[in-house]
């Protein structure tokens, strides 16, 4: 006992029609805590699963007298993002741990290399894949281009926070529509731990249309590429305005247009650029918007340093 950590770790588990995969799981888990912690708590985050995987929990826990295990059952279907940081809400620990997904393409003992690599003065610690899909790379290949963030976002499956990195996203942000991203601008210091995939067996068919939806929202919201996208059709908009009038003007210098063709064609031209134009106005008010809401603080800073200089005449 007098080896184990003294820290307190919560683990908060993303639970989603898990049944055939979370007890070998929280087995992997449990073990690797019980062995470290002298206290640790596993909170299952149960985002309304249609299977029996409440019931496996319970019946797990049931199983394995001294075990700290709660369940957090969400009342409807959520998104990961809302539902792990209601997770991390209820967690009490000095460090807590997020898995996003049961599924264990990694050796157990990761879990301690991530913790122990956090206590070296990270506060947000990750263990990413090194292999990921090509639709993963693809986003995060964008994402990373055009966000103005102090550190890239990779692929993880799982990572650890300490209790003042919580404590300083909570103060960013009212809401975090996607926690990689808020992590990766709070102004502390993260590092990630690369490991080799095992691959995975049985793993369930993903939530494309989940995935689909946080990936738009966060390019929205934590990148300028909608705001980019405008500008480049407003500027191309531009330029088949002044095409039109240049055409139009040509007709009706050197030819006989039709009784109000010229004047049609202007209008219409020079509609269409207006209404880029002031869709562009609009996307850009709403980015600021966007903006003040989720990033409230003014600036970023990792750490204050005290220099006392003792020496004084």
């Amino acid at each position: 006992m007098n080896s184990k950590e003294k820290n307190f770790l919560s683990a908060v588990v993303y639970v989603e029609n898990d049944e055939k995969d979370i007890e070998s799981f929280l087995n992997m888990l449990t073990g690797e805590l019980t062995a470290n912690f002298e206290h640790y708590e596993i909170i299952c985050v149960n985002n309304s699963s249609r299977d029996h995987s409440a019931s496996v929990i319970r019946e797990f826990a049931g199983a394995h007298a001294g075990s700290v295990i709660s369940i957090l059952n969400m009342s409807t279907s959520q998104t990961m993002e809302e539902a792990m940081n209601a997770g991390v809400d209820l967690a009490i620990g000095d460090f807590v741990m997020e898995f996003d997904s049961v599924y264990v393409d990694y050796e157990p003992d990761l879990i301690m290399r991530v913790y122990r690599h956090s206590l070296e003065g990270y506060d947000i610690v990750s263990a990413g894949s090194s292999k990921s899909k090509i639709a993963s790379k693809m986003f995060y290949s964008i994402f990373n281009r055009h966000a103005n963030l102090q550190y890239d976002l990779h692929t993880e499956r799982f990572r650890i926070l300490s209790r003042r990195s919580i404590n300083r996203i909570r103060t960013l942000s009212k809401t975090i529509p996607y926690r990689k991203a808020t992590y990766a601008n709070c102004g502390l210091k993260e590092d990630t731990i690369l490991y080799d995939s095992k691959g995975i067996s049985g793993k369930k068919k993903p939530n494309t249309r989940q995935q689909l939806d946080t990936a738009f929202d966060s390019l929205i919201i934590y990148t300028d590429l909608a705001y980019k996208v405008t500008i480049a059709i407003s500027l191309f908009m531009m330029l088949i305005t002044l095409a039109g009038s240049i055409y139009a003007i040509i007709v009706y210098i050197l030819g006989i247009p039709v009784a109000g063709y010229t004047t049609t064609l202007l209008l219409m031209t020079a509609s269409f650029f207006g209404v880029f134009a002031i869709l562009t106005v609009i996307l850009k008010y709403l980015s600021l918007i966007v903006k003040l809401i989720f990033v409230k603080q003014e600036y970023v800073i990792e750490s204050v340093e005290k220099l006392n200089n003792e020496d004084r005449d």
